[in-house]
């Protein structure tokens, strides 16, 4: 999570966001839930699974048309403004998420053009917190997500003015994917790294946006520089993070380390899988979900024992029941993306268990809640540490 400590103190009294408890943490919520369910349920559709019919419904329709826009914008953009915004502490910030959570909720409802327009509004927004950011502290880190907000909304106005999906999903997971790198390399100033470390680290990341630019323009060219990069900052990320090191630790850093080394295992799948499509390889499915549930899941997965108490205040009671979700999402990856190359009913069935990964990751941090409450008991409060991994 972002460090915005130097902000006086006084300010932050001014401007705790109070209201966001009892007026908008309702309607975000509800937002990030809405989209990812309505994403889950558009991915398993478009992946051939059967959902039981619902009479004069039209959702889900829109939720097959709109899977990646409800999972990437309306799910982890929303997820991820909330998280900057309680950061931040500016009662402004928390509309970046409103709009990204309204922008999916009008994808459902069949008015993509408003819904993606919401989505470039929350963008913006979005960008305008990481520059408040960026001037409380000026770090390489908190560089990185400016740029990545700034791929956000490059993804958006493309999707907006209808570019296809050729031109706007190398964006928004470039969105994604610099924000990872970015909480990395900040968690990497806890280690001694060499001085060409964040020199190419910075390279590989400049490589993934010039391939996500010339994605539209040239497919090929623009899809094997984009698949290289993507396998190139798997292998920064393998040698210089602080996961590979805090891995033979124990408790919850142990879990963290594994989840982090396994989604970039996905990670270097997914660039090579993305450079074979743009060759023209029948490999997109692999491509797109390696990327987005292998390495992006794993890490929220592996973030959200410790970012989920900062952001709705609530403790956790960590055990290694965490890993049971964990292992369904990589044995369900490797069902969908390896075994249903061979037809189509493996990759359904691979696809129902990785949302059935999902659900259990859900209700996994659910039971821990309940678990720390039943332990412990009295009222929820912040974490009084971060853990390293």
């Amino acid at each position: 999570m972002v460090n915005t400590s130097r902000r006086p103190r006084q300010t932050q009294r001014q401007t705790a966001p109070r209201w966001i408890t009892l007026a908008v943490r309702p309607l975000l919520l509800g937002g990030v839930a809405l989209s990812l369910l309505a994403g889950i349920a558009g991915g398993l559709l478009r992946a051939g699974v059967a959902l039981p019919a619902l009479p004069d419904a039209t959702w889900p329709g829109q939720a097959a048309l709109a899977h990646a826009a409800l999972m990437i914008c309306g799910f982890l953009g929303t997820v991820i403004g909330i998280e900057r915004a309680v950061a931040v502490k500016l009662r402004a910030a928390f509309l970046a998420p409103l709009a990204s959570g309204a922008g999916g909720a009008l994808l459902l409802l069949g008015q993509p053009g408003p819904g993606a327009w919401l989505g470039v509004a929350a963008a913006a927004i979005f960008t305008a917190v990481n520059i408040v950011i960026v001037r409380r502290q000026r770090a390489a880190h908190t560089w990185l997500l400016l740029v990545a907000a700034a791929a956000w909304l490059t993804g958006n106005l493309l999707f907006a003015t209808g570019q296809g999906s050729m031109a706007t999903l190398p964006w928004w997971f470039a969105f994604l994917v610099m924000t990872i790198a970015a909480e990395r390399l900040e968690m990497t100033r806890l280690m001694r790294r060499r001085p060409a470390a964040e020199l190419s680290l910075q390279a590989v990341l400049a490589a993934l946006l010039a391939g996500a630019a010339w994605s539209a323009l040239a497919p090929v060219a623009g899809g094997l520089l984009y698949g290289t990069a993507l396998t190139l900052l798997a292998l920064w990320l393998v040698v210089f993070d602080i996961a590979r090191h805090t891995v033979r630790a124990h408790g919850l850093s142990r879990y963290m380390a594994v989840c982090l080394l396994g989604g970039y295992a996905w990670l270097a799948v997914a660039g090579v899988a993305w450079a074979a499509t743009a060759l023209g390889l029948p490999l997109r499915d692999a491509a797109l979900h390696a990327l987005g549930l292998g390495f992006i899941v794993s890490m929220m997965m592996g973030h959200a024992p410790v970012i989920l108490p900062a952001i709705a205040r609530v403790k956790l009671q960590f055990g290694a029941f965490f890993y049971v979700p964990l292992a369904v999402l990589h044995l369900s990856l490797l069902l969908r993306l390896v075994a249903g190359m061979a037809g189509d009913p493996l990759r359904s069935t691979g696809a129902l268990l990785n949302a059935a990964a999902m659900a259990l990751f859900v209700a996994t941090v659910a039971g821990a809640a309940l678990a720390w409450r039943i332990q412990h008991g009295g009222p929820h409060a912040l974490p009084t540490r971060k853990t390293s991994s």
